[in-house]
């Protein structure tokens, strides 16, 4: 673990990040998790972790939150990430995503704070020229949100020049499945598996696939899924790295719409009824990224690349808390 001990987690409440804290709590480090419970769930914060209820948009609770707490490294996934209400109303993605994470950037300046590792997308690539995408890919937003990430990842590289702050910003587009005890709990839920899974479970009578006419093999669209426990170990890893970076995190395979909805029904045996809608603005046809450089300079080694065990490990958890969350 070496100097690192006190990890504070930036959106600890929500969905990826409720698991790499539950993650690294399991790894010996001391954790706090700074949420607003705008979109995340108390409930989904890992007992064992101090918690800090609060906004980054906040500037200076935020940076006395921080130079109270003086971590060692800071995990940022505090963000609003809905492509489509990006393209509805962008300032909200604009001052929540770029300003309210600049007010973090500088309380991991004031407490001293030396790592930095950064939630990022693959949707800063927007429609990438070659498939699977790699680090040095143009990259090109076509949503709001993708931007708002871009330009928080371009704000890290000034920091780190000019505080030496060294970062991590991990690129990656569908993270899906569970842990034990923390899995997808949106409100709304937009996010493919946790619906099909709802819809298996009854709770939904279809699920809406945004276009069907696309240039892939079946004309849904294709994306890279990759577990929350594959993505907590990158995280944890990228809190040791001496160099500043981007890294792209996926399995290298790509699944369609219907594939990861059949694959649903083979998993729960369940009906899934299917309703062909018009395209969302901004949906790239296919992302897929390499993790080569990942797995190369940060020992990153995923152990979940099969998308029926991703899929499974989701099910379960919602068989064991089928209401999600209770707040």
């Amino acid at each position: 673990m070496s100097k690192m001990k006190k990890i504070l987690v930036a959106g600890g409440a929500g969905y990826i990040g409720s698991a790499c804290a539950e993650y690294l709590i399991g790894l010996g480090y001391e954790v706090t998790v700074f949420d607003s419970l705008a979109t995340g769930h108390r409930d989904a914060v890992d007992k064992r972790a101090q918690f800090i209820h609060g906004d980054l948009a906040d500037r200076d609770f935020t940076i006395a939150a921080l130079k109270k707490l003086k971590p060692d490294g800071i995990m940022h996934f505090a963000a609003f990430s809905l492509v489509g209400e990006s393209m509805k109303d962008p300032g909200k993605y604009f001052r929540n995503n770029i300003g309210a994470g600049i007010n973090l950037l500088d309380g991991a300046v004031a407490a001293g704070t030396s790592r930095f590792v950064f939630s990022s997308t693959c949707a800063t690539y927007g429609e990438p020229d070659k498939i699977p995408i790699v680090e040095t890919e143009k990259q090109r937003p076509i949503n709001a949100y993708g931007e708002s990430k871009l330009m928080f990842e371009k704000a890290l590289h000034w920091y780190s020049l000019i505080h030496g702050i060294k970062y991590s910003a991990l690129r990656y587009f569908n993270a899906a499945g569970a842990t034990e005890n923390f899995g997808e709990d949106h409100r709304p839920e937009t996010h493919l598996v946790p619906l099909v899974l709802k819809c298996a479970g009854g709770g939904i009578p279809s699920i809406k696939v945004f276009g069907d006419d696309y240039p892939t093999k079946d004309g849904t669209c294709i994306r890279d899924y990759i577990h929350i426990l594959d993505l907590a170990q990158a995280h944890e890893l990228a809190l040791h790295s001496e160099e500043s970076s981007a890294y792209n995190l996926g399995s290298g395979n790509g699944y369609s719409v219907m594939e990861i909805i059949e694959t649903a029904r083979k998993v729960t045996g369940r009906k899934i009824n299917v309703e062909v809608v018009g395209r969302r603005p901004g949906d790239p046809p296919m992302l897929v990224g390499s993790s080569a450089l990942a797995k190369k300079k940060l020992g990153w080694k995923p152990r979940f690349e099969n998308i029926a065990a991703i899929v499974e490990s989701a099910w379960k958890w919602t068989q064991k808390f089928p209401g999600g969350y209770k707040d």
